[in-house]
């Protein structure tokens, strides 16, 4: 496993320095925990819709922290609500300022003082997360839906808290882009902390802090379920003023997590690229690429992604579950046993499984509605529950098809291999006067763009070198969001995972989430790791509800 020993001796100086993060750290005051605890007569009461009953929840509303970065009220579109609008050149006015430090807090009236607390974010894509509270008075919930996430939890009594953070994208009233990494891990962070110096104050537990999201939110939750307490997030938390921090950046309060429930997470993006063209290499052609976009530079880029990938894969020491190491040579065998257990799982519920040469009837579900489609069988046999025989490349041939493979790369893909415009999540890194910048070896070393100030052409310097000396910050950054950066550390790991990819999920390779699942079950700390492939799923979450909150009830009995 990746040591966090750089982050640890670097983060206090080059990054808060780069960052301009240094100053503000130096507070008159050591900690704001005064001015973030919670009146819990301070609430108003919310009447809703339960499992055809009347139901009455306690609402609090609170900034959770106590030196709120300044917003511009005018926001690119793309910045705001759950994964942000398509429309990214549009504007929105935001009305509250303090929509993105902000948190929701509802209470049902059986929850008691062990109550497990669910914290739903959002940042899709990595983007700003508004906060948009899931619960509305006068809503209609049920319990025993596979898609209402709020009505399982409350029917539990579990405490339901929503937050908004930062992420990229948002624009600071100075004109900055205060949402580059890692900042909505620090708020998150400061969340968890401004719960757990109001615990007293409310039912549930904050020792039973439950994080879940979806793509880019299940990769922010992955991260911070990793990382709990690492002192490399005090100085970024110690700027914005979060509970239990002073200003020397030493800490009072704990920041990690009891379980994480996440979906498709979007995680170790400096290699998500790699491990995609690994993967999908040697299916793609120009009908199953975004676009066409298969040309000759797209296909030497693929490439040289994909050969070196294996070496990258066995630096990072991983095993399977029965101790075979995790590498190039065992992980196409590992994702085809996750698809396997899959279609077996599936099938012993009574789903009818084509034989070869048949059709799979899919709905492929969008903002826009559902939609039914039709795929041949052309890499599974199965019989007597079983499945006989499955080729990993023909699979995911079947899985380019229902969705066109990314273009390349798949992540990094701002100003090289013939991309133009911020076009990958490149907008998660560098500084706050910086539009983007590349956060992979191969981009860095091919920006194609003089003078944007990102890469080898406006640096003299490759990857290595630059990441050596003067851009540690910007490796500490893609380190920061890296849930591979702290498991197997000093780092306390949530106990329980709880990790779902959709089996059409093309977003990010599964290689990645093969490689993040056995990394948390190999961290001291982790007591379980309930991960697997959900049938003929794209990209998405919260559409197994009755199965997570089933794994998570009996979990949180199991830690009694």
């Amino acid at each position: 496993m990746q040591s966090s020993s750089f982050l640890r001796s670097s983060l206090l100086g080059t990054l808060a320095s780069a960052f301009c993060f240094a100053g503000s750290i130096a507070l008159a005051e050591g900690t704001y925990d005064a001015t973030l605890a919670l009146d819990p007569a301070d609430f108003t009461t919310v009447t809703i819709t339960l499992d055809g009953k009347p139901f009455s929840l306690r609402r609090y509303d609170a900034v959770y922290v106590g030196n709120p970065v300044a917003m511009a009220s005018e926001q690119p579109a793309r910045s705001m609500g759950p994964g942000g609008s398509p429309a990214a050149a549009e504007t929105q006015t935001l009305a509250d300022l303090l929509a993105y430090q902000r948190l929701v807090i509802f209470v049902p009236e059986t929850a008691t003082d062990t109550s497990a607390m669910i914290l739903n974010v959002v940042n899709s894509g990595w983007f700003a997360s508004e906060l948009r509270p899931g619960i509305e008075e006068g809503g209609t919930y049920v319990s025993d839906n596979d898609t209402d996430k709020a009505g399982a939890a409350l029917a539990a009594g579990y405490v339901y808290v929503d937050v908004g953070s930062r992420g990229r994208g948002i624009v600071a009233a100075d004109g900055s882009l205060p949402g580059k990494a890692p900042a909505a891990v620090v708020d998150t962070k400061a969340a968890i902390r401004f719960l757990r110096l109001n615990d007293a104050a409310l039912p549930g537990s904050a020792e039973r802090i439950v994080i879940t999201g979806t793509s880019g939110g299940g990769g922010l939750s992955t991260v911070v379920a990793a990382s709990g307490n690492s002192p490399d997030f005090l100085p970024f938390l110690a700027e914005i003023g979060a509970a239990g921090v002073a200003a020397d950046g030493t800490s009072t309060l704990a920041d990690d997590v009891f379980a994480v429930i996440a979906y498709c997470p979007i995680t170790d993006l400096s290699h998500a690229d790699m491990a995609y063209e690994w993967l999908y290499q040697g299916i793609r052609t120009a009908e199953n690429t975004a676009n066409g976009s298969w040309s000759d530079v797209a296909q030497a880029a693929s490439a040289e992604l994909a050969a070196g990938y294996p070496a990258y894969l066995a630096s990072l020491g991983l095993s399977l579950a029965d101790g075979t190491p995790l590498t190039a040579d065992t992980m196409k065998a590992a994702i085809a046993a996750e698809v396997t257990r899959e279609v077996e799982r599936y099938a012993a519920t009574g789903g009818a499984i084509p034989a070869m040469g048949e059709m799979f009837q899919i709905t492929l579900r969008s903002r826009e509605g559902d939609k039914q489609i039709e795929m041949e069988n052309t890499w599974l046999s199965f019989e007597n529950g079983k499945v006989t025989a499955l080729d990993v490349d023909s699979y995911l041939r079947f899985v380019a098809q229902t969705s066109a493979l990314k273009t390349v790369p798949a992540f990094d893909r701002t100003a090289n291999s013939g991309n133009e415009g911020i076009d990958g999540e490149n907008s998660l890194f560098g500084t706050g006067a910086q539009a983007y910048a590349n956060f992979s070896a191969f981009g860095w070393n091919n920006n194609e763009v003089a003078g944007d100030g990102s890469g080898a052409d406006d640096t003299g310097m490759d990857w290595a070198t630059y990441t050596a000396g003067d851009g540690a910050a910007l490796l500490a950054q893609t380190r920061m969001v890296n849930p591979l950066t702290y498991l197997g550390t000093e780092a306390k790991a949530a106990p329980y995972w709880y990790v779902r990819h959709g089996m059409i999920d093309r977003d990010t390779a599964f290689a990645v989430e093969v490689t993040l699942a056995n990394a948390a079950r190999m961290d001291a700390d982790v007591k379980s790791v309930d991960f697997g492939l959900h049938w003929m799923t794209a990209h998405s979450g919260d559409y197994d509800v009755q199965t997570a909150y089933g794994w998570l009830a009996g979990v949180l009995a199991e830690a009694e």
